[in-house]
């Protein structure tokens, strides 16, 4: 029965160390996402031609 009370401090002290892991690389800005503002402006073309298409329509009907 003692095993198991060992077994459970180690898993929640691993547990821990993880989260403090976890928690330092987001401050540290290792999740930031650097590539999709770049590449964002690729597509803005495409995104601002939709309305203009359907406003073109609208004037022509």
């Amino acid at each position: 029965m003692s095993v198991i009370y060992l077994l459970i401090a180690i898993s929640i002290v691993i547990a821990i160390g993880f989260f403090i892991a976890f928690i330092i690389a987001v401050k540290s800005g290792q999740y930031d996402d650097d590539y999709t503002p770049s590449v964002r402006m690729l597509f803005d073309d495409e995104l601002q031609s939709t309305p203009n298409k359907t406003k073109q329509s609208n004037q022509e009907k």
